[in-house]
Order: C-alpha cells, then structure tokens, then sequence
C-alpha cells in the first residue's frame, strides 16, 4: 500500500474516531448541555399562560412568547401534508437523521446550490434546544458544527422515545410563525381566527409556507411574497399526492383571507380584570413550588387559569360603560371650567399637573437629556402629532384611538378631563363573578377602578345604617323626623334643596335617601356602635369605617368590589359572600394546582335581610331616587338598589339587583376637583344608574344567561309575606338632598353639612311604556295583594323611642 494512501485511511479513519468521540461526549453530557431522558420525554418549552373563561373561551394570555400546546387530532390533516410534503419528505422512513440529504449537502454547495438537510426531528431538536438554553441558530460555521451534532444526538434520541405523531406534533407546538406568536394553534387562531382542526388546504400552505422565514413570508407584511410560498407549499402537496392536481389549482386560485386577531394585554374581555389578576397570580407562583422545588412562572410555565367570568355578560358589560361614558363625556366636556381650562388654575389642580409632567416619559427623557426647565416647558408647549382617546364608537374600542395635534400639555390635561368608570356583576348567592369594566380604555388609562380605588360612597353606605336600625328594634314602618339634627359639634340642618320639617316611614326616607332622617338614626345609636357593627359584622376590606357621625352619610372611601361583597347580604338572605374570579389553577398538564370556593359569613337574619331587600325596592319605585330604572329605561320585574352621590357630584354611584344578580356602578374622574358642575348630570342616577340598567337590558334579552325578569326574592318560610311599607310622608315634595361627603370626619365638625343627599326622582314627561308590573303595583286588582302589617312591622307609639342593642365591644387593634 502507497504511503499517501495509507496517510489517508489514518487520517480518514482518525476523523471517524474522533466524530464518534465527540458524539460520545455530548451523549455523556460532558461537552455542551444534552437534556436528560425526562426532559426530552415530557420537553417544558416555554408556554403562556391562559386565561379561561367560564365558557373555556380564551380571554387573554401572560406570556413572554404566545405559544399553547395542541393535540395531534386537533390539527388538520392539511397542515401534517403540507410540513411533510415541503420539509421532510421522508419523515416516517428515517431515524431522526435523513442520511442521504447530509451527504448530498457538499454536492449541492460545489454546485452553489444551497439545500437544507435538517429533519422535522433535528429542527425540533433545535427548538427545544432555543426554549431550554435560549440558543439561536449560531452564524459561526464551528459554532453552528457543535450545534448540528447535539441535533442529531437529541433527534435520535426523540425518534427512540417518542412515536413519529408525539414528534410531529411536539414540532408544530414549537415552530415560530412571527409576531411573537408560536405553535400551530395560536398560528391558526392569530391569521385566520380558527382552531387548527379546521384549516383549509390555503390555510395550512400558509402557515407551513412562513416556516421558511416568519418575516419574510408573513401574510401581513409581505403579503405577495407569502402568495408565492404558499402556493410553492401547495405544488409540493400535489407532487407528493396529497392532494390531486384539481384540488391544487383550487386551492391556488384563492387569494389569502386574513382574519388577523392577536390576544394582547391591552385587547381581549376584560383587561382590567386580567391584569388584576395577573398580580394576584403572580404572588400566587411565588408562594407554590413544583415538583422540583422551583416556583412557577407564570410567563412561561403554561398554567390554566379558570375564571367565572362570563364572556356574554362581560361584552355586555363593557358596551354599557362605553355606551353610557360616551354620552356623558360630551356633557362634562361642555362644561365652563373644563372647556376653558379654568379647572387647572386652583393650587392643587395647578400642583398635580406638575406633578403629571414630571411622570411622563417625554420628561423623563429630556431630564436624562439634561435638557433645561426652560427647554422642557418649551417642549411641553410646542403642538406635536400624536394618538388620542376620543369616544368615537361603544362597540368598536379600535375607532376610539385618533390622529391629532395638540400639546403635550394639553394632553395631559385633555385625558384627565376623561371620565373614568368601575363596574362589577357578580351571581349574589355563589359569589362568582361574571362581568368586571375597571375603566373606559386599558390602552390609555390602567388604574383599576372595582377593586384598586376607593372612593367615597354616598348615599350607597346609607342601606348599612337602616339595617342596623332594624336589628335595633325599629322597622320599615317606624315613622322618623325630618328635622334639624345636631350631635356635639356636627350639625345637619337641612336638606339640599332647603326642604326641612314633617316625619316620614323609614322604608320611605331611604327610599328617597333622606339626609335629616340618616342623621337622626346615627344619633339614636351612636356612632361607634354603628361603626363597630360596619367593621366588626360587615367587615370591608378596604377600609376602616372611622365612628363619626358623618358616616350616615356615607363619608367613608370603599371599593366598589368592597361594596359588593357587602350588598350580597342583601339577596343572598343574610350571607355575606366573598367574591371569586377563579375556579382552579391547572398546570400544563391538566393537573390541578388550586381550586377556589367562596368564603360565606352570616351576618343578618333571613327576615331581616328580605326586609331591606323590599325597603331598597322602593329606591326603584316611583318617588324614588333611582326611579329612572323603571320609567327611563323600562327594567322589569323585582330590582332594588341604592344610588350615591358625593359632594360636589365629585362620585356618582349605584349598586342594584335583582333575585339573580347583583351589580354596581362608580362614576368620576381620578381627582376630585374634575367633577360635575351640577346636580342633574352629577348624580348617581345619572352616571351609574344608567350603566346598570344598560347592562341589565342586554342580559334580560339574551336568554340563553338564563337570568330570569319573572324571578322572585325569596320569602323566608317564617316570615308573613304580607309585608306592607308606607312609603308616604308628609315631608314637602322633593325633600331630597343631593349626596355630599368629601373629605375626612373632622371636616365636619362645627361646619353645616345640610347639602347632602340625592334627588328623588320625578318623571317629567310620561313614560313611554308603563310596565305591567308597576301598573298592578299602583292598582292591585285582588285585595290579597295588599299587604297589611305584620305585628313586627307595626308603628311604633308616638314619642316611644327604639331601644339600641349595642354589638359586642370590638377587640382595640393597636
């Protein structure tokens, strides 16, 4: 044998031991990272985690890429023929390493021909490779060398493993199709709003067409370079026989319908709601480990959030607040001080508008800038083009961002001047939630207004004090003066409007929210014992209720989801029930991590409960201060509830429900000096009213929620069910003050807070529509329908005063 030759087998046969070397010691682990067993059988690429609504609709994503796993019979044949017929023709023939095309590779590139050689198998292997160690495709022709040889290591191992489906499938689960989005089914679900089971034979050409170049051939952007891939990708079909030659030109001859929907925290059902969410989540992966010890991630680790939110109701709900917000901004825009900008030159509006300067990013810059203050106002005054919220549309959210030109300045001050909105339904009895709106637009403005702000609550709080007043010996009959009130230094002489004097029912003055009678009942009990029984029996979460007097008039700042959980006594027969938003927490796997139930209290009796819920009726009835409900908007059937309005029309407010449903509405800007400049537009039935009964005519009409106009409340078993309210009085018509209550208790003393209360509301034109029900309510037509007064709801003698039973002594927190 010739030495040369000799040379050459050395040299040759030391180039195989070392290949099988080097292979030997990524296998072994000892060059590189080689996942283990384990992880190639059960791969953790990087999932979003879901949020589910209570129909297993997808509300929206937490997600660092937006990708979610699918089964193999979920996917569309189309889509295995179009990957296998333009990627790796020889898929169930090889062994995770396609022989014959790697050899072919130096062929091709003598030829300058550039031809892929990788298997279904090896790019899986890669892409496994990208979500565990955040490895790319390496550039570098050495370091891209070691990367194709721990391919073919993973890829035989995944083909020894798992079945060619588990592969195939795993590898349309991890592919990337652009736009941060990954996998086969939010590929489908994000281009063409499908579940990948039910894509066309365009469709799947298309998506497996982008494999190639997410960028490149993304239908969005390149949309005739895409045309060409696909239609490559569907020859490719027909070569192969999926497919004949007909169906090929058909499928062809069809241009690219887009039906692009991409989940992002700012789109989607409820972003409030998910971003509140997300913030408890993430406390919740901080406080659970997995099996092995580490914490959950909730951008990464795939979890299923299953929520109570109903996806009809929220629609719904997010059309009433848009609805309604829109009509009334061009009213609070009209106003004098607003319109003129007038509003701004007060000391603590003048300071917050620094103070809002200073919190936009354009300062920020320009301070790193080292930009002066001179440069800076300059900057801030100089019109420029930008996005704006403007209510153009309540179903269509994308018509309300516009092109415009206006100050940074005055964008500030045009977008303050925005008002802002809470809104929560909620199933009484069961807790859950089912319809949560904490503002117009996340876009533009993230603070949550059902569960992160409180605000003072008016006239809503006053539903608490007249239920203490009945566990005390009084009932809805008792008649109460209307009259000048005085407790030390806090003095109540009148009610808004100047009315003062005459007596009226209890069922009556809360019916029309009387300011002087609410006065008068916190001076029978005190206002201790009523604080103590609002803290200690009731329980709000988001406040403590401070003992002075002024809290008869609902001073305190409580949430509106604080607030909810406190009405839910009211229909859910004296069970105070915690709300819930989720039902269970699901792993990647199905396995289930958290279930959650409702947290109930008793708090009232059944008897007393179903009292307040036919006293709050009357808040509905005509002479009522939430009267509209009826004759406006035509809400049938049993509906109480309470409106409030703060001073200065600062807060507008109504809490309602039915046998069904409870609900709310909060109404304002995020300062207090940004408010309604009078009393007919700034009153609770006039901002959060409206919501409600908005909301409440969709669901009426959609009966597939199954919420029922006919229901009925419950009568307890032990109580007559002839409970008759006297809802007169001889107080001078419209004895009704609009609700005021800003500021702390020590802003009452020595100070006359006579203009606090809510109009009653009094049709001025006759109604459209008088419902049956209000009709058969004013003339009974069976005299059993009249109830008479059962011997606990008797009048009390004149000049007996009630007795006061006390609630324990509250433990002192120090």
């Amino acid at each position: 044998m010739k030495k040369s030759v000799k040379i050459l087998w050395v040299t040759f046969g030391c180039g195989v031991a070392l290949f099988l070397i080097l292979l030997l010691l990524i296998n072994l682990r000892i060059i590189g990272h080689m996942p283990s067993m384990e992880e190639l059988e059960n791969p953790r690429t990087a999932l979003a985690s879901e949020v589910i609504a209570e129909d297993g609709t997808i509300m929206g994503k937490y997600l660092q890429v937006d990708r979610s796993n699918v089964d193999y019979k979920d996917i569309s044949p189309n889509v295995f023929n179009a990957l296998l017929a333009t990627e790796d023709r020889n898929f169930y023939s090889h062994s995770g390493i396609d022989a014959k095309a790697t050899a072919a590779i130096p062929f091709y590139l003598l030829i300058g021909k550039k031809r892929g050689s990788s298997t279904i198998t090896q790019q899986l292997a890669l892409n496994l490779q990208q979500d565990g160690e955040g490895k790319t495709r390496a550039r570098n022709l050495v370091v891209r060398s070691f990367q194709k040889l721990s391919e073919w290591v993973i890829a035989i191992k995944l083909e020894r493993n798992l079945t060619k489906k588990e592969i195939i499938t795993l590898y349309l689960n991890t592919v990337a199709f652009g736009d941060n989005v990954y996998g086969i089914e939010n590929g489908a679900r994000t281009f063409f709003s499908k579940d990948p089971a039910r894509l066309s034979i365009e469709e799947a050409a298309t998506l497996v067409g982008m494999l190639k170049g997410s960028t490149q051939y993304n239908p969005r952007r390149n949309p005739v370079l895409a045309l060409n891939r696909r239609n490559t990708v569907i020859d490719n079909m027909v070569s192969e026989g999926y497919i004949t030659s007909a169906d090929g030109a058909a499928a062809k001859g069809r241009p690219i319908v887009l039906r692009y929907n991409k989940l992002d925290h700012n789109k989607g059902l409820a972003p409030y709601f998910r971003e509140v969410l997300r913030s408890e989540l993430k406390a919740w992966c901080k406080e659970h480990k997995k099996p092995d010890g580490t914490e959950y991630n909730l951008y990464r680790d795939g979890l299923k959030i299953y929520t109570t939110i109903n996806p009809r109701m929220q629609l719904y709900a997010e059309e009433a607040v848009a609805h309604h917000l829109k009509d009334l901004q061009k009213s609070f825009q009209q106003q004098a001080n607003i319109k003129s900008g007038k509003v701004w030159t007060g000391n603590i509006a003048s300071r917050d508008l620094q103070n809002f300067i200073k919190d936009t990013d354009r300062y920020r810059s320009m301070k790193e800038e080292e930009a002066t203050d001179e440069e800076i106002e300059k900057a801030f005054n100089t019109p420029v083009k930008m996005k704006a919220f403007s209510w153009r549309s309540y179903t269509n959210t994308d018509q309300n961002e516009i092109d415009t030109v206006m100050t940074p300045l005055d964008s500030i001050k045009y977008h303050r001047a925005i008002l802002q909105s809470g809104f929560m339904a909620m199933d009484p009895e069961s807790g859950e939630i089912k319809a949560w709106v904490g503002g117009p637009d996340f876009r533009y403005f993230k603070n949550d207004h059902v569960f992160k702000t409180t605000r003072q609550v008016g006239s809503t709080f006053k539903p608490f004090l007249y239920l203490f007043a009945l566990m005390n010996g009084f009932n809805p009959n008792t008649m109460l003066p209307n009259e000048p009130v005085t407790i030390g230094n806090w003095t109540l002489t009148r009610n808004s409007e100047g009315s003062v004097g005459g007596s009226i029912s209890m069922a009556g003055a809360l019916a029309k929210s009387l300011n002087l009678v609410s006065a008068y009942l916190i001076k029978q009990f005190g206002a201790k014992a009523f604080a103590n029984f609002a803290n200690d029996k009731i329980g709000f979460q988001s406040t403590k209720i401070e003992p002075y007097p002024s809290i008869a008039l609902g001073v305190s700042t409580i949430s509106l989801f604080d607030m909810l959980r406190a009405y839910t006594m009211f229909p859910a027969r004296g069970v105070i029930t915690t709300p819930i938003y989720i039902t269970r927490i699901e792993d990647r796997f199905g396995n289930i991590l958290e279930t959650y139930v409702p947290e109930k209290k008793e708090v009232i009796s059944e008897i007393d409960s179903y009292t307040m819920v036919k006293m709050m009726e009357g808040v509905t009835a005509p002479g009522g201060t939430g009267a509209r409900l009826r004759f406006r908007y035509n809400i049938p059937g049993e509906v109480a509830g309470k409106t409030g309005t703060t001073n200065d029309n600062t807060d507008g407010w109504f809490l309602g429900y039915t046998p069904q449903l409870l609900a709310g509405a909060w109404v304002g800007c995020d300062n207090n000096y940004l408010r309604f400049s009078s009393t007919a537009l700034g009153q609770g039935a006039n901002t959060g009213l409206p919501i409600f009964a908005l909301f409440m005519q969709k669901v009426y009409a959609d009966k597939t929620l199954g919420i029922d106009p006919a229901s009925k409340f419950p009568i307890p078993p032990n109580m007559r069910n002839d409970l008759y309210f006297n809802y007169e009085n001889n107080v001078q018509p419209g004895a009704e003050a609009e609700d005021v209550g800003n500021g702390g208790a020590s802003d009452y003393e020595s100070v006359d807070v006579g203009a606090y209360g809510e109009p009653v509301e009094q049709p001025k034109e006759a109604p459209r529509e008088t419902p049956k029900e209000q009709k058969e309510q004013k003339e009974p037509k069976d005299p059993k329908e009249t109830p008479k007064p059962s011997k606990r709801d008797e009048p009390q003698p004149a000049g007996q005063q009630p007795k006061a039973q006390l609630p324990p002594k509250p433990k002192t927190n120090n």
